[in-house]
């Protein structure tokens, strides 16, 4: 039994390590033209739809938040009276 482990943990071995990787391409330069180049956006917007649906849902979170913690604090500070 202990041989078929050893066996085991052999072949796993062999199979990572020397499994081909895989060639990704350099996309930085591509990146950094867009960042850079001056076309009047904001950079948080440069990205695209993508970047301005995430911008607009943190704010819209954020709006939210804010009054959710404003109300919270009124109703700690003015407590409600029991009858």
């Amino acid at each position: 039994m202990y041989r078929n482990v050893l066996a085991l943990q052999q072949v796993a071995r062999r199979s990572i390590s020397s499994s081909a990787r895989r060639e990704v391409k350099n996309r930085v330069p591509e990146q950094q033209k867009l960042f850079q180049e001056d076309n009047g956006l904001p950079v948080h917007l440069k990205g695209g739809p993508a970047d301005a649906l995430l911008y607009r849902t943190t704010m819209t979170l954020t709006v939210f938040g804010t009054g959710y913690v404003l109300y919270e604090l009124w109703n700690a500070a003015f407590p409600k009276k029991k009858p």
